[in-house]
């Protein structure tokens, strides 16, 4: 066995604001993925005003709730934001990215992500028009 270093760039098209499955899209713009037996894999977001989380795959109304969950958490146009020049959405989007964070990891076994039955990697597009965005995953771990 060898150990295995992997990193690639993966740019996701552009979508509404809200919480998005993006499972597929990280393992087709990692497909050297399927050689590690053993090992880890990071998702980290090269932006700050969308996040990444683990989260149920199985029911869209999970995502549906989360979105709406953010929405009240963290309303727009709260009185005490200062950084306003970029749109009503923007402050909140950054405060939402950082609630939720900019990465997540996962194990893999026998060249698969080993998540929970239920569980799936989602970006969270906080933004109203965020544009095309950008993740970086980087894996490692024993090889074939």
């Amino acid at each position: 066995m060898s150990i295995i270093y992997i990193q690639n760039d993966i740019t996701l098209q552009p979508r509404r604001r809200g919480f998005h499955l993006i499972t597929r899209e990280v393992l087709e713009g990692c497909p050297e993925l399927r050689k590690i037996r053993t090992g880890l894999a990071h998702v980290f977001i090269l932006h700050t005003s969308a996040s990444l989380t683990i989260n149920e795959n199985a029911s869209p109304d999970v995502a549906t709730d989360l979105e709406a969950h953010f929405n009240e958490f963290v309303p727009e146009n709260a009185p005490y934001y200062d950084h306003t020049l970029e749109g009503a959405d923007d402050m909140p989007a950054h405060i939402k990215a950082s609630t939720l964070g900019s990465s997540v990891s996962f194990p893999i076994r026998e060249g698969r992500p080993h998540l929970g039955t239920w569980q799936g990697i989602f970006l969270c597009e906080h933004r109203n028009r965020g544009g095309a965005r950008r993740i970086v995953v980087t894996a490692h771990g024993e090889g074939e």
